[in-house]
């Protein structure tokens, strides 16, 4: 399990779990003693007890337990030595946590630095150095990090996906774009990140493209086609194809048909979408959302949810206009 997605963890989840630290701690006390671990005098070791101290570890520090928080983070030093590359990107975010203001955290910053200057490759530090950057609001320098980082890891996913929300938040929609396409070359099949690239390109299409907002439009109700393809029911998808779906309609002539917008193999350009299919693909999209929030459960976010109601409420409102 992956740092990131510890870090993910909902705010009743760090809760529940941070109750349990001190009964755990207790429980498994002759644990990590030692980095050679003598069997007969501790329990036995397995994967889990490890990832439940990183757990234990970040939900404490949510919940503000510093205290027990440290005593997982010497649990796992104790086990895994302070040079070990996981160990050391937890200590820097415990580091970051208790610091009491930006002096400090430039001082947890700066030791990033000294660690990364006898070994560049440190990832977990890397990660971390980036994390704490875009915190001081270094947004450039957090951009220029990543891009190093990328250039030694080609295919983290993670990396891809937090510099294309970067370049997203300073409006630099062709970079944003590009980022989540490399991700896709990795993970082809993530229905989510086809999503989220289908809504970077309508906001593009929105954010100053007029001369080619029909083009861009399509390529986003492809990727929005595509999410719902590899995941079925998925509202932001269908949320999506709705929405450009709707803005396609508002802006290509109603008796538009495919053979007069066909593209070529020289300029490498899809055929653009005919009225006809963009009207089935809205109603594709209406019927799905209908449907789902309709018959909503505990799986889907209640913010989403309401989101497509509302979207359905105007799509209905404009055509009895």
């Amino acid at each position: 399990m992956s740092l990131s997605s510890l870090l993910r963890q909902s705010s009743s989840e760090a809760l529940s779990l941070s109750q349990q630290t001190a009964q755990y701690l207790q429980k498994h006390a002759s644990t990590g003693t030692s980095t050679i671990p003598i069997p007969i005098l501790t329990y036995p070791e397995s994967t889990e007890t490890w990832v439940m101290y990183e757990k234990l570890f970040l939900s404490s520090l949510r919940t503000g337990d510093d205290k027990a928080a440290l005593n997982c983070l010497e649990k796992l030093m104790d086990r895994f030595g302070a040079t070990n590359e996981r160990v050391m990107g937890l200590r820097g975010l415990y580091q970051e946590a208790v610091a009491k203001d930006d002096a400090a955290l430039e001082r947890v910053l700066q030791e990033y630095d000294k660690v990364l200057s006898e070994d560049s490759v440190n990832t977990p530090i890397a990660k971390r150095r980036i994390a704490l950057l875009q915190s001081l609001s270094r947004t450039t320098e957090a951009i220029d990090a990543l891009a190093e980082l990328l250039e030694s890891s080609p295919t983290d996913i993670e990396a891809w996906t937090e510099l294309s929300d970067l370049y997203l938040a300073q409006n630099l929609f062709p970079q944003a774009i590009f980022c989540l396409e490399e991700v896709l070359l990795v993970a082809p099949n993530a229905w989510n990140i086809h999503a989220h690239l289908g809504e970077v390109l309508y906001l593009s299409a929105m954010n100053g493209n007029e001369n080619y907002e029909d083009r861009i439009l399509a390529e986003a109700t492809r990727r929005f086609c595509r999410s719902v393809e590899l995941c079925d029911d998925y509202l932001r998808g269908y949320y999506g194809l709705k929405l450009t779906s709707d803005r396609l309609l508002s802006i290509i002539p109603d008796d538009i048909k495919p053979k007069e917008q066909v593209g070529t193999v020289d300029n490498g350009e899809l055929p653009m979408f005919s009225t006809a299919v963009v009207r089935k693909l809205n109603e594709q999209a209406s019927f799905k959302l209908a449907e789902i929030t309709r018959t909503s459960n505990s799986s889907y976010n209640v913010a989403e949810v309401i989101s497509a109601k509302d979207l359905l409420g105007r799509s209905t409102h404009r055509r009895q206009r």
